[in-house]
């Protein structure tokens, strides 16, 4: 395939899905790197996005294979909660493969640079005290209203909607961090199958590079369980944030 003919443009999509793997396990974010790349590669956004989702996929299932071996994977409370994920999720991915190539591109480059942002320069300080009960999503509505909006988020973009469901699960349902992130991880592999078979109804993922992808998020998951607590997260949204700015601007540029 084209995607592939450079092999240096393919071992930077091996090395970002590595680092996004990483970074994914450390705070969230690596999306942000992996979009904008695809669509460097000559790939229309439309395309970029759907292919994106490969490594997605694989990523959530191996991340929430480590969190249920060390016991901290909530599964009792995801049935509720991936009911107004899901329905916002096709909303978002219907959206997202049916815009046309002229809107998409820009709305796209545009979300991911407002995200990391926001990543850096207002990042989630909220925090559940030791005695508050986690909410369910059908018991409150700003829970639920979150939820099908992060799921809106999650079907059109995908990049950077971690941040958006630790915000909802964390700052408004009321889990610790450590098993928001877990439900966090269980919800965009859910919101993913149902995102790439629309995209794969399309004819929007190109496979060998998708896959090229997913086996870096592997390498880079596994890489940053054991070095989850030797790394500043402030640090490495900054180096995110420079990193995201600068293949979009490359990304435009190409355009």
């Amino acid at each position: 395939m084209e995607y592939l003919s450079d092999p240096w443009l393919a071992a930077a999509l091996l090395g970002a899905g590595v680092l996004a793997g990483f970074i994914n396990t450390l705070a969230g974010g690596g999306g942000l790197l992996i979009l904008p790349l695809l669509m460097l590669t000559g790939m229309s956004a439309a395309l970029a996005n759907g292919t994106m989702r490969v490594g997605v996929l694989i990523q959530s299932i191996e991340a929430v294979r480590q969190f249920n071996k060390r016991g901290t994977m909530p599964f009792a409370p995801l049935p509720a909660i991936l009911v107004p994920c899901l329905l916002g999720t096709l909303v978002g991915a219907l959206a997202a493969a049916y815009l046309p190539e002229a809107i998409l591109k820009p709305v796209l480059l545009t979300t991911l640079v407002v995200v990391a942002l926001i990543m850096v320069l207002k990042p989630n300080q909220m925090t559940p005290g030791p005695e508050e009960t986690p909410l369910v999503p059908n018991d409150s509505l700003p829970a639920w209203t979150g939820l099908f909006f992060a799921g809106v988020y999650g079907g059109f973009v995908q990049a950077g909607v971690g941040f958006v469901l630790i915000a909802v699960l964390v700052g408004q349902m009321r889990y610790d961090l450590l098993r928001g992130n877990a439900l966090k991880l269980a919800i965009t592999g859910s919101f993913t199958v149902l995102a790439l078979g629309i995209f794969m109804w399309r004819d929007q993922v190109a496979w060998l590079p998708g896959l090229l992808v997913a086996a870096g998020t592997l390498v880079g998951v596994r890489l940053g369980v054991g070095f989850a607590h030797r790394v500043s997260p402030t640090v490495l949204k900054r180096i995110l944030l420079a990193m995201v700015l600068t293949v979009c601007l490359a990304a435009a540029i190409k355009g």
